[in-house]
């Protein structure tokens, strides 16, 4: 070798051993915590905030350029209060030199982050306290901001045992995440392109409901473009609530306000357990394999105010709803949904029987209206259902249309068919005041009487084509004292049908029997009454209907009456009339005798009893009244206007013999004489 090679060589030599020596005496002689004042000025003037470095600041450089900090926080904004916007209790980072140096690749061995206390909150105004870490980035021109080419190729970034609080102070509610370790990495690309390979999250959550939940997120790769703003997520998983959520999640933008969309799914949970965490007690149903399993499929947009469900798929036990969803994101916003369903049981879901309420109805619990959930709920939308069945009585083609908010409920409209004909109503539930009051417009229009009675209440002892209006209102805490207190009118109209267990015509025969001595006919079977058409109308007060103009049409005779119904117990008292309008020859087995007397009569009725088997009689006391009263007044006038005064006496005389003394008789007017002997003719009849 040349001398001036030697020379060359022993320079870069002593260089070496120079930087060596130098590197080496600076690893034992710097103290990085005669800088501390220094560095926490420079992150002061990136921050704009106090920044309070109270732990040791350390630094290596072989093999890795490594810092290590120790406690150290960074105040909050103005307005906020005193409480340190975030803190941690260490954290290490080292970067390989050479690579950066050489080949301008920034090779991050590591950041490791321990004890990371972060605390969010927006105040009354919507500001938050992260905002300006944001807003005092320059606005350059896109070329002017472009990054460089350097290449980037970080291990990973670890936090542990980290909590992070929101407050949000303009709905006063917040949500904490405790105990959480997140793992972003290994990241790599340029500053124009990376790459996260992976990233995961697990904590405590609390706010979200009654009691602390595990979350959990996870991603196997998440995409970050820089020039174009966008991020991409491939999968996304989450846990929460007791729900496993997968979402594939569509490449969005990160600049301004951050609105992914995403097909998301949901696996198999259990409702009732959704509800207990979230601080609501499950009800008891009827099945108690109902609200055990729900199952969800959608595409989810998330806005700057709601989360839009479209193409939604929910699987409820045995029934499927389709349709959309949409889901506020603050406490004040609107539920809104447009939803059809193929076929739902509704007994399932109803409260199960007691066996106090299958033996006495007057016993059982009281329905109660759920007026904290009407006073909460903000909600409108559709519901409709191909086929609901309760019990044995099947609603198709349901149409329900649900508006709720401040404190009422409406159901409008409210449409079925069942039993060949049609419902529709208009249902109000008023709980904004100290007691509920609800208010319902209801008509229904051919259906089937004979398989509502069966459905209903298990009867097959009426037939016919019921129509009817019902507008009613009352006010209670529960529907038995909403009952009691129904305010409104009703009218109903039953055509060509027939009652079974009661033949009219019979009872009628039977009564004119008895008034006349006589053997009493045989009855025919089975007992029916058949009717052509059944018509009133009623006024509700205190829960009970009267009414006044009950007209029914039979062969060859008419019903008339008046009575009233309660409505609570179920029951019916009625006085009704009927008369014979034509002679019923077609009739086996009744004498021209019986014809005579029926053909043009009045005959008093009475129908007594339960709403679902009522009883109807002849009303023997006003038939035997009307009777006696008849003869005795045309005997009576016979006298008094075909007779002279002596005959009149005579009259009386004779009132004498039946224990009533002539003087006495002479002081009463001719009705009270009547009514004298009546009583006694009662008196001798069901003697």
């Amino acid at each position: 070798m040349s001398r001036p090679g030697k020379i060359i060589g022993w320079l870069i030599a002593a260089l070496v051993a120079v930087f060596v020596l130098g590197a080496v005496a600076f690893i034992l002689f710097f103290d990085a915590n005669d800088f501390r004042d220094e560095i926490a000025r420079a992150a002061e003037n990136a921050t704009g905030r106090e920044v309070t470095i109270e732990g040791d600041v350390g630094v290596t450089i072989f093999p890795w350029l490594a810092v290590d900090i120790g406690q150290t926080s960074l105040g909050n904004a103005p307005g906020f209060g005193d409480q340190p916007f975030a803190k941690i209790e260490r954290a290490r980072m080292s970067v390989r030199l050479l690579p950066l140096l050489l080949r301008q690749q920034i090779v991050v061995g590591g950041v490791d982050v321990a004890g990371l206390e972060l605390n969010l909150a927006e105040n009354r105004q919507g500001v938050s306290n992260w905002g300006d870490l944001f807003a005092s980035e320059t606005r350059e021109t896109a070329e002017d901001k472009a990054p460089g080419d350097a290449a980037v190729d970080v291990a990973g970034v670890e936090f542990s045992d980290a909590t992070v609080s929101y407050y949000d102070a303009r709905s006063d509610s917040g949500y904490k995440l405790t105990n959480a370790d997140m793992r972003i990495g290994p990241v790599s690309g340029t500053a124009q392109s990376l790459v996260v390979g992976g990233f995961s999250l697990d904590g405590t959550l609390d706010g979200i409901g009654a009691m602390p939940t595990e979350l959990n997120v996870s991603t196997r790769s998440i995409g970050i473009d820089t020039v174009d703003k966008l991020v991409t997520i491939q999968p996304l998983e989450l846990g929460a609530l007791g729900m496993d959520i997968s979402a594939d999640v569509q490449p969005f933008s990160y600049e301004g306000d951050v609105q992914p969309t995403a097909a998301i799914s949901v696996d198999a949970f259990s409702p009732r357990s959704l509800m207990t965490v979230l601080g609501t007690e499950p009800p008891e149903t009827a099945d108690p394999v109902a609200l055990t399993r729900l199952i969800i499929d959608a595409n989810a947009a998330v806005t700057a105010n709601t989360i839009d469900l479209t193409d939604v798929t929910i699987k409820l036990d045995d029934t499927t709803l389709r349709g959309s969803l949409v889901v506020p994101l603050s406490s004040g916003g609107a539920y809104r949904f447009d939803m059809a369903a193929d076929r739902i049981e509704l007994a399932r879901y109803m409260a199960p029987a007691t066996e106090s309420s299958a033996n006495d109805a007057s016993e059982s619990v009281p329905v109660e209206i759920p007026t904290e959930l009407i006073q909460t709920l903000n909600a409108r939308g559709k519901l409709r259902v191909a086929a609901a069945t309760l019990g044995d009585m099947l609603f198709e083609n349901v149409e329900l249309g649900l508006n709720a908010g401040k404190g009422s409920l409406r159901l409008n409209p409210v449409a079925a068919e069942l039993f060949g004909g049609t419902y529709s109503g208009d249902v109000r539930i008023n709980a904004a005041g100290s007691v509920p009051v609800l208010s319902v417009d209801e008509k229904i229009a051919g259906v089937d009487l004979g398989s509502l009675a069966v459905a209903m209440f298990g009867r097959e002892n009426i037939t016919g084509d019921i129509s009817g209006a019902f507008k009613l209102s009352g006010r209670g805490q529960d529907l038995a004292a909403i009952q009691r207190s129904l305010a409104g009118n009703m009218s109903f109209e039953l055509n060509d049908g027939a009652y079974e267990g009661t033949d009219i015509w019979f009872e009628l025969r039977r009564a004119r029997a008895l008034l006349k001595s006589e053997a009493p006919p045989q009855p025919t079977l089975p007992a029916r009454t058949r009717f052509s058409a059944v018509t009133a109308i009623g006024v509700v007060k205190d829960g009970v209907m009267t009414n006044d103009d009950l007209f029914a049409e039979l062969p060859f005779m008419q019903l008339r009456g008046r009575g009233k119904v309660d409505l609570a117990e179920a029951t019916l008292d009625y006085g009704l009339t009927a008369r014979v309008l034509e002679r019923p020859e077609t009739l086996a087995g009744v004498s021209e005798e019986e014809l005579d007397d029926f053909t043009e009569a009045v005959i008093p009725l009475k129908i007594t009893g339960p709403l679902a088997s009522p009883r109807v009689k002849p009303d023997i006391e006003n038939l035997v009244r009307e009777r006696v009263e008849q003869e005795l007044k045309d005997r009576l006038f016979d006298k008094l206007l075909g007779g002279s005064k002596e005959e009149a006496a005579s009259t009386s005389e004779e009132g004498e013999t039946e224990g009533v003394p002539a003087e006495e008789e002479e002081e009463k007017s001719a009705e009270e004489v009547l009514e004298d002997k009546l009583k006694d003719k009662l008196k001798d009849l069901f003697n």
